[in-house]
């Protein structure tokens, strides 16, 4: 855990901006103290992290916090998609250096404005976005969202991990155990009340999503015990198929 003058260090972000992202729900702190001291995990510098890039890509804060925050966020979907554009502006920035030392060199010559176009870089930016929050799930979950407070939407958060915590007591069954399919229907049927309605489609995409590393997959076996979200995994998909 570091506190929040050693995560300003590190990062070179200001405590005011620490703080000021807290007081939004951008980055909340994992813990805070009796004394009132902030405190982060590796989890919550993995998340920090993810908003830099996106300050970096000129992203408002509160798109980004819509972005994280989405039920269907997917980090190395999410990772490629900036790499990309940062790869796209990196060449954009390329071509207008180029045209500075043209110009620089032997004058104006020729009225080129093509440095200047950024239209390859805009429609990239605005197929992401659509991706990353403007599904038909994300604005149903959106919809739902307005429904409860700050502290209605923690006690789902907690009820929600409760489930994986029941799926931990369960990893000595098999994935196919009749109790285990039971409670995958009890995360689907949990999923499209609060958050979204959970497709079998979608259902089989969260699984992957939870056993695909990163901060959902240390969560959920930080509820469950190690090998939750794999076995949660393999028993999403045991459901599915008998789905279909």
């Amino acid at each position: 855990m570091k506190t929040v003058k050693e995560v300003s260090e590190l990062t070179g972000v200001s405590i005011r901006t620490l703080h000021y992202y807290d007081s939004i729900g951008l980055l909340r702190p994992t813990e805070i103290t009796e004394s009132g001291y902030r405190l982060y995990d590796d989890t919550a510098l993995e998340r920090l992290q993810q908003i830099l890039l996106f300050r970096e890509l000129q992203f408002p804060l509160k798109e980004i916090k819509e972005i994280l925050d989405s039920p269907n966020f997917d980090k190395d979907k999410c990772l490629e998609q900036q790499i990309t554009l940062l790869q796209l502006k990196k060449e954009h920035l390329e071509n207008l250096i180029d045209l500075a030392r043209g110009i620089k060199l032997i004058g104006v010559k020729k009225l080129d404005f093509k440095a200047f176009d950024t239209s390859k870089i805009d429609e990239y930016e605005k197929q992401a976005k659509e991706s990353w929050g403007q599904t038909k799930e994300y604005k149903e979950f959106e919809e739902k969202r307005k429904k409860w407070n700050d502290e209605q939407w923690k006690t789902i958060n907690v009820e929600f991990m409760s489930i994986f915590t029941e799926f931990g007591k369960m990893l000595y069954k098999k994935p196919s155990d009749e109790a285990v399919q039971q409670q995958v229907k009890k995360l689907q049927s949990f999923i499209s009340e609060h958050f979204y309605t959970c497709s079998q489609e979608i259902l089989n995409s969260l699984g992957k999503m939870y056993a695909g590393g990163g901060s959902m997959t240390e969560n959920i076996d930080k509820a469950g015990g190690k090998g939750t979200a794999e076995f949660v995994e393999k028993a999403i998909e045991v459901y599915c198929k008998k789905k279909l």
